[in-house]
């Protein structure tokens, strides 16, 4: 069998960054790193494009509908794909094209780096040279990270460190693979499931608001983001509930808007996630309302899904229900 062919697609990011007078700045091509790590020709046979640069802050939900357009577009000419990604947002690029483009038989891999690709005692070629490891392995398939010589499920990543090259974690659920001295260790299949036909999606609802509730947060918050957006993902505290303070406001915004918002609970602890039913102060609001919970799912995830959710499911609550609790790539336990 021959090489499998790869498509890197260079989106800027720190990896392809140059030293300005403001700071790092993306400036480096697809090409460029690609020259950085000419040993992956050994095992595959990369191609380059480059649709944008920028830094990974400047991230938007338009730029991954471009991404996944781009991947549909060529999807049958290669055998996977490796994003070349800056590392602020990238699993909320990760996740969302996760939703994007589903049941997907062929790899579509995210990495980035803490340096930039040319600096001396950089990640940034062990991570590209990884990815396209697994981009080219024979039991790769789906969204996926992979950064520090490991594979995270697109939908279960968290930025956890700011410098470290161990930037990333997966969150409630175990890492499917490693790659160590040039090979693929994997520990689970990616896909337990029955595959299914690729699909994509290219349509998102970017009115989605996350609200991270602190000690002392004032009702008239809630007025405000009810009023002017679709979804309101609540981050809560531990398993998940309303603060006194702000349970008669919250009453009258969900009877105000009933059928017409989305909410969805979820907390500020990253492992081991949400579960309402425990306390007062989440059960009768769940028992009221009918609310969604993000149970052991992330954050980046709830985002994304709920934008995918809200642009595919229409108007009725119950179907964006069904969509929210549906499994996708992983990304809950809880189906």
């Amino acid at each position: 069998m021959g090489k499998k062919q790869i498509l890197m697609i260079g989106t800027g990011g720190t990896i392809a960054c140059r030293k300005t007078q403001d700071g790092l700045a993306p400036a480096m091509s697809g090409e460029v790193l690609l020259s950085h790590v000419p040993g992956v020709s050994a095992f595959c046979h990369p191609t380059v494009i480059e649709p944008f640069s920028v830094d990974s802050t400047n991230m938007t939900p338009a730029h991954w509908q471009m991404l996944s357009r781009l991947i549909e577009q060529h999807y049958h000419e290669f055998d996977g794909f490796v994003i070349c990604h800056g590392t602020d947002t990238l699993a909320y690029t990760a996740a969302a094209l996760s939703y994007m483009v589903q049941n997907s038989e062929k790899p579509i891999v995210l990495t980035g780096a803490q340096k930039p690709i040319d600096a001396p005692d950089t990640d940034a070629r062990t991570n590209l040279t990884d990815s396209f490891l697994y981009a080219a392995d024979d039991a790769s398939r789906d969204v996926s990270i992979v950064f520090d010589g490991k594979a995270i499920v697109g939908t279960r990543a968290k930025k956890e460190r700011a410098k470290s090259y161990n930037a990333f974690a997966s969150i409630n659920f175990p890492y499917p693979a490693v790659i160590q001295d040039g090979r693929v260790i994997r520990y689970l299949t990616t896909r337990p499931y029955e595959a299914q036909d690729v699909r994509f999606y290219h349509n998102l609802n970017t009115q989605v608001c996350v609200c991270k509730l602190i000690p002392g947060t004032q009702p008239e918050l809630l007025a405000y983001l009810f009023e002017h957006y679709d979804c309101l993902v609540i981050e809560s505290f531990g398993v998940g509930g309303i603060p006194q303070p702000l349970v008669e406001e919250f009453y009258r915004q969900m009877e105000r808007f009933q059928g017409r918002k989305t909410v969805v609970m979820t907390t500020q602890v990253a492992q081991e996630g949400s579960n309402m039913t425990v306390y007062e102060v989440g059960r009768r609001i769940k028992q009221d309302f009918g609310l969604l919970e993000a149970y052991d799912m992330t954050l980046e995830a709830v985002i994304t899904k709920m934008m995918w959710a809200l642009a595919n499911g229409g108007t009725m609550p119950d179907r964006i229900k069904e969509l929210f609790y549906t499994c996708v790539n992983h990304d809950t336990l809880f189906h």
